[in-house]
C-alpha cells in the first residue's frame, strides 16, 4: 500500500488557518515550583482545555471540513477508547452532519457519555479481542460513512500539529518539546511543527511502559505490535504504530522516554495540587516523564504539550486519592 505524502510545516499552517475561530487558542502554563523541580524553564500546553477536553479536535476537525458535501451527507465514521471518538463527534455536530463511532466496551463512561451529548451514535466491541481498525473499515464500508482514524491521516496529524505550532509561536525557540505517544498522531504532528520551525528542536516522545510499541518499533527500525497495554494511560493503550505516523517519526522524533503508572499518577496529583488543573493519565505523561527524571541532560527550555484532561471525579479520586 502506498501512502499518503507526510505533512509539511505549511500543512500545519495551513490547518491552523481552518482552525481559526473554531478550536481554542489554549493556554501555556508556566510554574517555578516545576522549574524548581526539573532544572529547566518549562512551558506547559495545556489541551485540556481545548473543545471535547483533548487536543483531538484539532485533527478531526481539519479532516473533516476538508470532505465533499456529499461526503458531509452521508456522515462519517471513528474508532476510538475516548477522546477522538468525542472529536470526530462535535466535528460532524459542527459541519452538520452525523457520526458512528466504534468504541471499546470498556472505555471510561465519561468519555462514552460525552460522545453521546456530542449526538453520536456509538457502537461498542471487545478491545482484548477484536481488531478495532478492521472492525471501524468494515462498519464505515457497510453504512458508507467517511472513516477518519484517530492518527493514521496526513490531515488529522498536520492539525494535531497546530498546538506545537501555537506553543512556539507563543514561548520562541525551545530546546526541546515533549509530547504523549499513542499511535503517533500528535508527536507526528508536533515533530513536524518542531522541527520545520527549528530544526535543532529535540522532539521526545512519551509512552507508559506498558505500551511502548513505538520505543520498540523505533529501536528497531520497524514497526513492532506488543500484546493490549494494560496502563491507566487508556488513550496510550496501543500496540503497534500507525505506518504514516512511524514514518514520519522515526525521521523527526530523537527519543522515546517511558513512565510507569505510578509516575503517571504522581503527574496528575502534582498538577492538581501545584498548577491547579486536572488532566488524564494519557495526558500527564509528558510531565511526568520530566518530574520523574525519565529524560536525561533537559536543555535549559522546555516545552510540554499536556494532551488532554477528560477524566471524571470518580475516576480522578480513584487514581489519585
Amino acid at each position: 500500500m502506498t501512502l499518503p505524502q507526510q505533512p509539511t510545516l505549511d500543512d500545519v499552517r495551513d490547518a491552523a488557518a481552518r482552525l481559526k475561530g473554531v478550536a481554542h487558542r489554549t493556554p501555556v502554563l508556566h510554574s517555578r515550583t516545576l522549574d524548581e523541580r526539573v532544572g529547566a524553564e518549562v512551558r506547559l500546553k495545556c489541551e485540556n482545555f481545548q473543545r471535547i477536553g483533548a487536543f483531538k479536535f484539532r485533527g478531526a476537525y481539519n479532516a473533516a471540513s476538508r470532505l465533499s458535501p456529499e461526503q458531509l451527507a452521508k456522515g462519517i465514521a471513528a474508532y476510538s477508547s475516548g477522546n477522538h471518538a468525542q472529536a470526530v463527534a462535535l466535528a460532524a455536530r459542527e459541519l452538520g452532519t452525523t457520526a458512528v463511532i466504534l468504541m471499546p466496551e470498556d472505555a471510561p463512561q465519561s468519555k462514552v457519555d460525552a460522545t453521546l451529548g456530542y449526538g453520536a451514535e456509538i457502537v461498542t466491541y471487545d478491545r482484548y479481542a477484536g481488531d478495532r481498525i478492521a472492525l471501524g473499515e468494515a462498519l464505515a464500508a457497510e453504512r458508507g460513512l467517511t472513516l477518519i482514524p484517530p492518527y493514521e491521516h496526513p490531515h488529522v496529524i498536520a492539525g494535531q500539529g497546530t498546538a506545537a505550532l501555537e506553543l512556539i509561536e507563543e514561548c520562541g525557540e525551545l530546546g526541546a518539546l515533549v509530547a504523549p505517544v499513542g499511535g503517533g498522531g500528535l508527536i507526528a504532528g508536533s515533530a513536524t511543527a518542531a522541527k520545520g520551525l527549528y530544526g535543532g528542536t529535540r522532539v521526545i516522545g512519551v509512552e507508559p511502559e506498558a505500551g511502548d510499541d513505538t520505543r520498540q518499533s523505533l529501536s528497531a527500525g520497524r514497526r513492532i505490535t506488543v500484546p493490549v497495554p494494560r496502563t491507566i494511560a487508556d488513550g496510550q493503550a496501543i500496540q503497534t504504530p500507525g505506518e504514516l505516523t512511524f514514518s514520519v517519526n522515526r525521521r523527526l522524533v530523537d527519543e522515546i522516554a517511558l513512565v510507569t503508572d505510578d509516575e503517571i499518577r504522581d503527574a496528575m496529583r502534582f498538577a492538581f495540587e501545584r498548577l491547579k488543573i486536572v488532566i488524564e493519565p494519557s495526558g500527564a505523561t509528558g510531565l511526568a516523564a520530566l518530574l520523574a527524571g525519565r529524560i536525561g541532560q533537559l536543555p535549559s527550555r522546555v516545552g510540554v504539550i499536556i494532551s488532554g484532561g477528560n477524566i471524571d471525579v470518580r475516576r480522578f479520586t480513584e487514581l489519585c486519592g
